[in-house]
C-alpha cells in the first residue's frame, strides 16, 4: 500500500499564501523525494492518539520525550496574523521540527536540494520531521485552523533563524548529510 503524501512543488504566484498554489499540471512529491531532503513522514489514528502505539514507538525511538498541543485559528491566538507571518518566514532550526495534525489542515514548505519550495498539505493524521537545518516556513490553509502536536527531544526548544543561515551548524550539516544522499552539493541561490 502507498503512503498518501500531498505534497508538490509550488508554482511562483504571490497570491494569498493559505492557497494551495499548485503548478500547472502539477507536480507531485512522493514520500520517497521528501525522505531524500531528510523530511519524514507518517500517517497515524489522530483519533486515539493517547493510546495509539505506532506513535509510541516513533516517540521511544527517536528520544521524542516533550509534547505539547497547538491549537492555531484566529480565535484562539492573540496577534494571530503577526504569527502567522512569522511562521511563514524561511527559517531553519538547530534541531527537528516534528509536528503531528490532529485536526484541520496547514501547509509546511520545505526547500528542496535546488532551492525549490515543495508544499506538504498536512491533514488530520498526518506527522512529519523536518531535519535540522532546512529550510522552511508554515501557513495555514483556506480553512484558518489546525491542531498540531508538537514533539521534542527534551525541553521544548522553537528558536528560529531566519535565512540567509549558510554558515550555521545545523545547516552545514543538513547539506552534508543531503549531499551525501543525492551526491550533487547544495548552495544557497
Amino acid at each position: 500500500m502507498a503512503i498518501e503524501c500531498k505534497a508538490w512543488f509550488m508554482d511562483e504566484n504571490s497570491e494569498d499564501q493559505r492557497l494551495p498554489h499548485q503548478k500547472n499540471p502539477p507536480e507531485f512529491v512522493s514520500v520517497e523525494k521528501l525522505a531524500v531532503i531528510g523530511v519524514l513522514y507518517w500517517k497515524l489514528n489522530p483519533n486515539d492518539y493517547e493510546n495509539d502505539e505506532e506513535l509510541k514507538k516513533i516517540r521511544q525511538s527517536r528520544g521524542y520525550s516533550y509534547m505539547d498541543l497547538l491549537d492555531l485559528c484566529p480565535e484562539k491566538v492573540d496577534n494571530y496574523e503577526q504569527k502567522l507571518k512569522n511562521f511563514y518566514t524561511e527559517h531553519i532550526h538547530a534541531d527537528e521540527e516534528i509536528r503531528y495534525c490532529l485536526e484541520g489542515s496547514g501547509y509546511f514548505d520545505v526547500r528542496d536540494k535546488d532551492d525549490r519550495w515543495i508544499r506538504i498539505w498536512m491533514k488530520a493524521g498526518d506527522m512529519i520531521v523536518l531535519p535540522a537545518g532546512i529550510y522552511h516556513r508554515f501557513t495555514l490553509d483556506t480553512d484558518n485552523y489546525v491542531k498540531l502536536m508538537r514533539l521534542f527531544v527534551g525541553e521544548p526548544v522553537w528558536t528560529p533563524y531566519n535565512r540567509p543561515q549558510e554558515d550555521h551548524p545545523a545547516r552545514k550539516e543538513y547539506i552534508k548529510s543531503v549531499t551525501e544522499r543525492v551526491g550533487v552539493p547544495l548552495t544557497a541561490h
